[in-house]
């Protein structure tokens, strides 16, 4: 074992997270963490699983789905072009990197809480191009268009992405309309949102870490987006914080895709259901990867408590509207380089009574 120093000599000091936020190299086994059997769907259950997805989201935050109907040679054949376009050089994978002016394509050095995470990234949008803000700027109405930067290997990627984001669209406004339901509203509700959605498919891989007490894979964070889905293979390293303040392990099942709510969702509910702070361990031996459906709305909607969920007297809004393209373009503004204050959060946006 590498004493301290000599471990924080092996890695960029950018890396480093900050003493009070430094893993723990074993955690608490999630074994509480609610799996939903979205076969209830077919047979009918549909009351019992709205009520049992109402209960994950307002308790954890975040749940596990299986029979999710997303067929299960399809997971495998986007894991494979995944793994095949990170086992290149990285001369070859920069030649889709993206920039200050598109978010999109690939990126090996992110920034979580101005802390570089032990990753890198492919990002490709849903819609292409995707339209958003040009600035963080609230009078500047200009817009800009982000376009996909297609990998020419492996040769069949791009084929293989939209029949993947094809059936990851549909899983997002099946659990979208399950959510909606757990909120007593009418189930599309919020489907209005999503016309010219900003959604996107991040592809991540995790390189084994010399100095894993000292990194993380991605540092503590919540999903500014409405709700993730994501792929995680078999080697694990996820960890969710319970409102204890504990971090749990989420342990990946065969087959499962993990749910997190995102604080769009926290704050169309008014905080009746809370965005999940998660992180990713980093692993000494093992390469992760893994695969995240990040479902978010157009760039012209204004995220706001709904109005079916408040009242003036016993339920007032507990937050500030704001602008989700707005909001977008200032955190993708922090992805190249560390900042002097903290980025913009929700929190940002609360109310004070």
């Amino acid at each position: 074992m590498l004493s301290r120093a000599a471990a924080m000599a092996e890695i960029d000091p950018t890396f480093i997270q900050p003493v009070e936020h430094r893993p723990k190299l074993t955690s608490t086994d999630s074994g509480e963490i609610p799996v939903v059997d979205l076969s209830a769907l077919e047979n009918g259950a549909i009351d019992l699983l709205v009520t049992g997805i109402g209960k994950a989201c307002e308790e954890w935050g975040l749940f596990q789905v299986i029979n999710h109907g997303v067929p299960l040679d399809l997971v495998r054949r986007m894991e494979t072009a995944m793994k095949q376009f990170f086992d290149q050089s990285t001369d070859e994978k920069r030649k889709v990197k993206r920039d200050e002016t598109n978010a999109m394509g690939y990126h090996d050095s992110e920034h979580t809480k101005n802390v570089r995470d032990w990753k890198e990234v492919l990002d490709i949008a849903v819609e292409d191009p995707i339209v958003i803000s040009a600035s963080p700027d609230r009078q500047d109405q200009e817009l800009r268009k982000y376009y996909n930067k297609w990998p020419e290997y492996p040769p069949d990627f791009r084929k293989i992405w939209k029949e993947y984001a094809g059936e990851m669209e549909k899983l997002a406004y099946k659990l979208l309309e399950l959510v909606s339901l757990s909120l007593g509203l009418a189930g599309d509700r919020l489907n209005e949102f999503f016309e010219g959605q900003t959604s996107f498919i991040r592809l991540n891989h995790y390189p084994p870490c010399p100095s894993p007490e000292l990194a993380l894979g991605v540092g503590r964070h919540k999903d500014a987006e409405a709700l993730t889905i994501l792929f995680q293979d078999g080697v694990g390293g996820l960890e969710a914080m319970r409102k204890s303040g504990e971090w749990v392990g989420v342990k990946p099942i065969p087959n499962a895709f993990v749910i997190n709510i995102g604080d769009i969702i926290q704050v169309w509910s008014n905080d009746k259901y809370e965005s999940v702070e998660h992180r990713v361990v980093a692993n000494s031996e093992k390469e992760r990867f893994s695969i995240p459906f990040l479902f978010s709305p157009a760039h012209h909607v204004n995220v706001k408590p709904l109005e079916e969920l408040t009242d003036e007297l016993k339920n007032p809004p507990k937050f500030k509207d704001y602008n989700w393209g707005k909001f977008m373009v200032t955190r993708n503004n922090s992805d190249f380089k560390k900042q002097a204050v903290e980025n913009i959060q929700i929190h940002h946006f609360r109310v004070s009574y």
